[in-house]
């Protein structure tokens, strides 16, 4: 079977034929750094689709097998099977030269790279490809995108769902219609490139556990430490590092590895050292003290004020009034919404039992609703940065969902001055989609959307600074929130995506709780980036599993160089239930000009439910000093 369908007139060696490695692994757990490999699949196809090679294997982990109810693996079934070094050379020989494919492609290179590490050996990949990725592209109308519900849409037979062989062979499937549909829509396959990195950045690392004590302030001259206090140290030290951080984390103080404007002392015995750490101190006010002098008042740490804990547990309960607003600092790291808050709508929760179809919410009749562009997704083409940003916005007001780029979903196209010129025109032309000029938004006509099917339940729209409750399904929080954030293809420059996890004071409450491309996972894996192409990222949120501490996670985003999100125009991002879930919100954030960096997304604790923000708030400072405002030095 053909990977692409001679009949998109797709050049046999294009974009869409590669040498493919697809892989499934079932493990036992959901951490890669923690969990094991249970049993892998690899099967390799070639550029004209044809398969070249399998195989699969059980593996024995040597520790408990996990979610034994989920994957069916047993301590008896993996007796007897080979460790993963026995077989590491088999399955690196078929990765070898090939792009890697899975659905949710990380997961399982994260795992593999894991695993090979262990072996001591290199993950022999360079490109991964994640189907996830790619539908969420192609935008098909699906409930959501579980491997199993695509195969329904695209017609893949499945014969045992996580079973590691039969999910690749079904993923294979999957690959072959979605690269149809990709070559259909002339969309750039969503490549990763993935460079060899260190072995010690596959070593299982020490949790660190989060200080229980909010941050008082800084040490007065003479005074006391208290706890929740952030201690840094730089220099050399007379007794162990590792000694003086113990004892202080035992007495209730927060050790930090760098230094910023809500540090409350760096210790160091060599003040004019130069180090990073004390020219901060220097620039920020920090009060440095001597090692001998931090172990003194080690001896006497005052009591602290623990952090407030809220139990987020029932159904999503709606607030009477809307938040107040308070107005955008340029120079602080405040993460208010640039426009008034709305009430918070509710999301429909999931049925209130197993068994019991989800209610869904109905798509408005066109033509009946005040909203004339209820159920239209509108791609904006060409026109200045704020003539385009003013089409989006006004589509949002007419009820519809303006794209950013060509999918499945899109229903019509308004084209500016230029528009016409967009390479999109000649495959909108093959689609026959509707085409508009500018004044099609003064007065749409109120016509269904006939080319593009719906999904039963398609995304609350949400406007910049448009609140929502997330939901409860079954009388629980899901198990994690994918915040997604996707752009038109950029070769110029790369946008990185980030989050912030804060307390009630707006900090970070360590180091790590700041999540980029160099640390991507918080400490005990609660909140991950995730990278499904060179246009979109992903922050993965386990909310039933942050620290008490966590008050907000704000996502965040910066472009690397003199770039500014002006540039690079709309930026989408849509929550979603689960890696697979379809996006149950979404927004389109434009407003930039000149910024460098932005704030996207706010999750946030009101009372007994958590709330997602669209912000859409731009800065012109670079991603340092946006971090800095939080807690974090990233020059360390």
């Amino acid at each position: 079977m053909s990977l692409v369908s001679t009949s998109f007139d797709v050049p046999a060696m294009g974009e869409y034929a590669h040498d493919w490695a697809l892989v499934d692994v079932e493990t036992s757990g959901l951490m890669a750094r923690r969990d094991r490999v249970l049993s892998v699949a690899v099967i390799t196809i070639g550029p004209d689709g044809e398969q070249t090679g399998e195989f699969s294997t059980l593996l024995n982990p040597g520790c408990d097998p996990g979610p034994v109810e989920v994957h069916g693996l047993t301590v008896e079934r993996l007796l007897g099977a080979p460790t993963f070094d026995q077989v590491a050379g088999r399955i690196g020989a078929m990765l070898q030269d090939r792009v890697l494919v899975a659905h949710n492609a990380q997961f399982d290179y994260d795992f593999l790279a894991y695993e090979f590490a262990r072996a001591r050996m290199w993950l022999p990949v360079s490109q991964r490809l994640c189907t996830l990725a790619l539908n969420r592209q192609v935008d098909p109308p699906t409930d959501d995108m579980k491997l199993g519900t695509l195969a329904a849409h695209y017609g893949v037979p499945q014969q045992r769902a996580h079973d590691a062989l039969d999910d690749t062979r079904v993923l294979a499937g999957i690959l072959r219609a979605s690269l149809r549909e990709a070559a259909r829509l002339d969309l750039p396959l969503p490549l990763v490139t993935c460079p060899p990195r260190a072995e010690s950045q596959f070593t299982p690392k020490p949790l660190k556990t989060p200080c229980a004590y909010r941050n008082p302030g800084r040490l007065a001259p003479g005074g006391p430490l208290q706890q929740g206090m952030k201690v840094a140290i730089t220099g050399e030290t007379a007794h162990a590092r590792a000694e003086l951080a113990g004892r202080a984390v035992a007495a209730g103080l927060n050790m930090m590895t760098s230094v910023s404007r809500h540090t409350s002392v760096l210790v160091t015995n060599e003040p004019a050292s130069g180090s990073a750490k004390a020219r901060r101190a220097v620039a920020e006010g920090v009060p440095v003290i001597d090692e001998h002098t931090f172990l003194r008042l080690l001896a006497d740490v005052r009591p602290g004020t623990a952090h407030e804990t809220t139990a987020v547990a029932g159904a999503p309960v709606a607030e009477p009034k809307a938040e107040p607003v308070v107005g955008p600092v340029e120079s602080a790291p405040a993460t208010p919404p640039a426009a008034p808050v709305p009430e918070a709508a509710a999301l429909p929760t999931a049925a209130p039992g197993p068994g019991v179809p989800a209610p869904r919410r109905p798509v408005p009749s066109v033509g009946t609703s005040d909203k004339p562009l209820a159920g239209h997704r509108v791609l904006v083409l060409g026109g200045v940065h704020a003539d385009a940003a003013a089409a989006r916005t006004r589509i949002v007001e007419l009820g519809g969902s303006a794209a950013i780029n060509l999918s499945a979903s899109v229903t019509d196209v308004v084209l500016l001055e230029g528009g016409q010129s967009d390479r999109r025109m000649s495959r909108i032309t093959a689609l026959e989609l509707p085409v508009h000029d500018l004044h099609w938004l003064t007065a749409p006509t109120a016509t269904a959307p006939a080319t593009a099917t719906l999904r039963p339940q398609e995304p609350h729209v949400m406007p910049r600074g448009g609140v929502i409750d997330l939901p409860v399904p079954h009388g629980r929080p899901s198990p994690e929130w994918y915040v997604t954030a996707g752009w038109a293809p950029q070769t110029d420059y790369e946008i990185d995506v980030v989050a912030f996890l804060l307390d009630e004071d707006e900090q970070v409450t360590f180091d790590e709780d700041f999540i980029f491309y160099g640390a991507p996972e918080s400490p005990a894996g609660t909140v991950r980036l995730l990278t499904g192409g060179p246009a979109e990222q992903t922050i993965a949120l386990n909310l039933t599993s942050l620290p008490p501490a966590t008050r907000k996670v704000v996502v965040a985003a910066a472009i690397d160089g003199a770039a500014t999100f002006g540039t690079v125009g709309a930026i989408q991002i849509g929550a979603a239930p689960g890696s697979s879930g379809a996006p149950l919100a979404r927004a389109t954030l434009d407003a930039a000009t000149t910024e460098r960096t932005m704030l996207l997304a706010e999750i946030y604790r009101r009372g007994p439910v958590w709330r997602l923000r669209a912000v859409g708030q731009g800065y012109n400072h670079g991603l340092d000093a946006l971090a800095r405002g939080y807690g974090v030095d990233i020059a360390d």
